[in-house]
């Protein structure tokens, strides 16, 4: 007892010297004149550097003109009768929403029309506008809520949209820049949750009151209909609808990941009562639950992993007899599902492979069929329209192979080639294998890489380890223009790392991760690290690593946990000062995943692996090249200001930063940016690791 006593005595004491010992904090003024003055003078260093690399022009313009490339596969969703479709390219740098039908969708070069030009809205109102998605009334799809981002932050204008005179509805529904969220909930009314004003947000600043708005009245009218506490991590409401079937579901998010779901009729809420980490959706009459806690009821316990369905309204009533359509093994993991009109369509990793498998419920009854696909990449299947079809797209890439995207039909395995993507590198002389390495507590942890046929082991190869290993996020193969052009074709590796915290082995994969056993997937990264280097792959000195967000927290990490293990580190947007991350922008949301470090017996944990708190000084640190953006209203840009000014005061040599002044969570609003933060990155890794 006296220990523990001890231990909260002196982890307190710790608190109250860092919150006077932070010399940097004023570096989280992040619009202010000091701040962006310091910003300034460090991109000037920074790009100033890369920029006179022989290779960094080359890749720019290769980069660019790979994004701009109208060879490019345009995805497309369908509402009412036309297949929409956002895209940039060089004429159109903030980007163009458009149109066409199905079967000019399927020619070489469709027949799109512009819905609406973001370039010249940007220019006619002199903001820097970023496109963030429209919400479109269900089924007549004739107005739609039209979210635009200034400089790509998460916080929103939105305003209504006429999608059949292609206009803004004068007078319409509009709301002013926020993180909120709208749906429609009727002709004329909305679900609002945004900033309401004063005590209407929750502690990591996203909506905590939900109201509902009529068509006509100020929002000050609207009426409320729920709300949420001030620790939630936020509320919403939305109609799920298809047809047949509508349901105004309000969910309040506790923690990010658990929450309370409602079912609205009339004035009256009904818990839906599923266990608190559970998701849920709709099938018809059936609701699908998604496990990720083991879950007792009815005298069976149906695993962790599992996707289960159930009469709606039995289920409500207390009645609940279930289907499993999904069930975990060592080696499996739900990746997600799709409903066409009469199959509902279940994506699964295996061994971090795609599986997809397509149910059907008649008269009351589920039967299933596997789908025939490639046995190795990452797979998806997309419905086209619900209510109408059972068609769906279906897509293929790894990442020797461009993607490619199908029109598929549920009940057989048909499917007619719509798109394919060029080959932007040349991948002949390439090869993909998938790696296992042993983590310190012996867990095996897989690993893709993407290496030269003939590569001689001689621990000289250039390579570079990509991780993130949090928020239940799978890292699959992929197919990226960018590292083909900046990494592969020059002869460098290109390793994934599947480590604990992801999704790629269901929740116990991002279980085994949270709070007191973050370590775990440090240590798994250092393990696929490790084996790269006894492998005779390569060597430290020719080792870089890239992460961001979660992934950036990863790299700084590895930074200061294991410094003689890599020769470059591109750390992106990233958190590192973990004793401030709950008090910065969204940081208090994040608490689920990391803790709390105002708690003192989690800080004790916390306190061991936050870069900011572990910068020593005489210490040989690889070269790092820290990348935010001022305009990154989730993950504060003040984590890699502060790091960088922290190891500068302590004498360190091999530390390079760039702030992006737009671009949000991103790092780029658009190509031209987006171009430019690939070539610095991989200049970056190529000048330290040749």
């Amino acid at each position: 007892m006296q220990k523990v006593l001890l231990s909260m005595a002196l982890a307190s004491a710790s608190l109250l010297a860092h919150a006077a010992s932070d010399q940097f904090e004023w570096l989280e003024d992040v619009a202010g004149k000091k701040s962006l003055d310091w910003v300034k003078a460090q991109n000037a260093i920074s790009h100033g550097m890369l920029e006179k690399e022989a290779g960094f022009a080359p890749l720019k313009n290769q980069v660019l003109d790979i994004l701009n490339s109208k060879e490019r596969i345009a995805y497309v969703n369908k509402m009412g009768g036309y297949f929409y479709n956002f895209w940039r390219d060089g004429d159109h740098q903030r980007g163009i929403w458009r149109r066409t039908t199905l079967a000019s969708y399927k020619t070489a070069n469709p027949n799109w029309e512009t819905v609406l030009d973001l370039d010249a809205l940007a220019k006619a109102e002199s903001v820097n506008w970023v496109y963030k998605g429209a919400d479109c009334r269900y089924p007549q799809y004739d107005r739609c809520l039209i979210s635009l981002s200034r400089g790509g932050a998460d916080a929103v204008e939105v305003r209504e949209f006429d999608l059949n005179k292609k206009t803004f509805v004068k007078d319409g529904f509009s709301l002013p820049e926020a993180k909120s969220e709208l749906s429609w909930q009727g002709k004329d009314s909305l679900f609002v949750a945004s900033d309401f004003g004063k005590d209407s947000q929750t502690d990591s600043g996203y909506p905590r009151i939900v109201k509902l708005w009529q068509r006509g009245t100020p929002l000050s009218a609207a009426k409320t209909i729920y709300e949420g506490q001030k620790t939630d991590i936020s509320v919403s409401a939305f109609v799920a609808e298809e047809t047949g079937y509508r349901r105004e579901i309000i969910r309040r998010g506790v923690t990010f990941y658990t929450n309370e779901t409602y079912l609205r009729s009339g004035e009256k809420l009904s818990r839906i009562a599923v266990p608190d980490d559970a998701n849920i959706s709709f099938f018809g009459p059936q609701i699908l639950i998604t496990l990720k806690s083991a879950w007792t009821i009815g005298g069976k316990t149906w695993p962790s992993g599992s996707l289960i369905a159930c009469d709606f309204e039995k289920f409500q009533a207390g009645e609940r007899q279930f289907t499993q359509l999904f069930s975990p093994s060592p080696t499996t993991a739900l990746n997600g599902t799709t409903a066409t009109k009469n199959f509902l369509i279940v994506e699964a990793l295996d061994n971090v492979k795609g599986r997809l498998t397509e149910w059907r419920f008649k008269e009351g009854k589920w039967s299933q069929r596997a789908i025939n696909a490639p046995a190795f990449g990452t797979i998806g299947a997309t419905a086209i329209d619900a209510d109408s079809t059972d068609d769906y797209f279906f897509t293929h890439a790894d990442f020797l192979t461009p993607d490619s995207l199908y029109l598929a039909h549920a009940g057989n395995d048909e499917r007619e080639l719509l798109k394919q993507r060029p080959a932007f590198f040349d991948a002949s002389s390439m090869e993909i294998a998938q790696n296992e390495a042993v983590s310190k507590d012996g867990t095996r942890i897989p690993y893709f890489i993407v290496k030269p046929k003939n590569l001689k082991l001689d621990a000289n190869t250039p390579t570079l380890l990509y991780g993130y290993g949090g928020f239940e996020v799978s890292l699959t193969p992929y197919y990226s223009a960018g590292v083909g052009k900046a990494w592969l074709e020059k002869g460098g590796v290109y390793v994934l790392a599947n480590i604990r915290g992801g999704g790629e082995f269901g929740p116990r994969w991002h279980q085994a991760a949270l709070k007191e056993n973050r370590q775990k997937a440090y240590d798994d990264f250092i393990a696929v690290a490790e084996d790269l280097v006894a492998k005779k792959i390569t060597q430290p000195k020719k080792l870089g690593i890239m992460g961001g967000s979660n992934g950036g927290l990863l790299m700084g990490v590895m930074m200061t946990q294991r410094p003689d293990l890599f020769g470059a580190v591109v750390c992106q947007v990233p958190l590192l000062d973990m004793r401030r991350f709950n008090q910065l922008l969204a940081g208090a949301s994040w608490m689920g995943e990391y803790g709390n470090p105002d708690v003192p017996a989690e800080w004790d944990y916390i306190s061991k692996y936050s870069p900011y708190q572990n910068i020593k000084a005489k210490t040989q640190y690889p070269n790092i090249l820290f990348t935010t953006s001022t305009r990154d209203d989730r993950v504060h840009p003040g984590h890699a200001r502060k790091m960088m000014a922290k190891m500068q005061s302590e004498g360190v040599k091999s530390a390079w930063y760039f702030e992006n002044m737009e671009g949000g969570h991103a790092g780029a609003a658009d190509n031209s940016q987006k171009a430019d933060m690939t070539a610095l990155e991989y200049s970056f890794l190529w000048k330290m690791l040749k």
